[in-house]
């Protein structure tokens, strides 16, 4: 029997130029740096996706260049979660789903609904869009994290709605975000943006020792107990998940060496 879920650390994206020099090999190629940095870490999370779309082509181009085992998240376009009524987004979040990202097949994970700041917490409406994300896309099995970033989603009623539709709110460590560690899904969605590129790993060792303990805890389905949470009343489930943890941000240079620093103290 299992007792643990996958921890995968990643960071944001494959092309910044700064990692030529700091991350990617002298006269590695462009063309070749996703091939590389899928080869480094366990997993990346797309930026691209929530600015523009792609075509199936460019998704099924990234499965080729991942090795087997290796998940992208995407973080799904702004058109969908940028507007007043959200529960008007249905055509925007199907067209976003039938782009192509089925073409990732067992290497597409999380899809990351993200919200702008303004962006205040209404139950009905907020409702209304979880309601509208589905299972699968063209057979694919769909995993959905949710990230807010107004204070007013500190909120039980939130937590309760997330869970409801077995949503994973996104664990901010972040300096003005609401940081909810509350566990609403089958995966847990961290984002880990204080870091600093003054520290070679991103973060300093003994913080990088604690996102450890706090993933392996995370993977078997346990809730730490140093994080804030919106609902601290309510029971979590305690059952293996998949954990996902991402550099993001702040101290962006050093980011994919923070995750391979993280991958290293999770796999030992």
């Amino acid at each position: 029997m299992t007792t643990s879920g996958k921890i995968r650390a990643g960071m944001g994206g494959w092309t910044f130029e700064p990692w030529d020099t700091s991350f990617y090999p002298d006269k590695l190629s462009k063309a070749k740096q996703l091939q590389y940095a899928s080869r480094q870490v366990r997993t990346i999370e797309v930026n691209g996706t929530y600015y523009s779309t792609f075509k199936p082509a460019t998704f099924a181009k990234w499965a080729a260049d991942a090795p087997d085992g290796f998940v992208f998240s995407l973080k799904a376009i702004r058109f969908s979660t940028n507007r007043r009524v959200l529960a008007e987004a249905g055509e925007s979040v199907q067209r976003f789903l039938d782009s192509g990202v089925a073409e990732l097949g067992d290497k597409l994970g999380p899809i990351i609904w993200q919200f702008a700041p303004t962006k205040k917490f209404d139950p009905v409406d907020f409702g209304a869009f979880l309601a509208l994300l589905p299972e699968k896309q063209d057979g694919v099995p769909l995993r959905h994290a949710i990230e807010v970033r107004n204070d007013s989603f500190v909120d039980p009623d939130f937590v309760a709605l997330a869970r409801k539709h077995e949503a994973a709110i996104v664990y901010a460590h972040h300096a003005t975000y609401p940081e909810m560690a509350d566990i609403t899904g089958d995966f847990v969605y961290a984002r880990l943006q204080r870091g600093n590129d003054d520290n070679p790993h991103c973060y300093a060792d003994d913080q990088l020792d604690g996102w450890a303990e706090r993933a392996r805890l995370w993977a078997e389905g346990g809730a730490p107990g140093d994080l804030p949470y919106a609902d601290p009343s309510a029971p979590t489930e305690k059952k293996p998940r998949d954990v996902f943890v991402y550099f993001i941000t702040e101290g962006k240079v050093r980011a994919p060496h923070g995750a391979i620093a993280l991958q290293t103290r999770v796999d030992s």
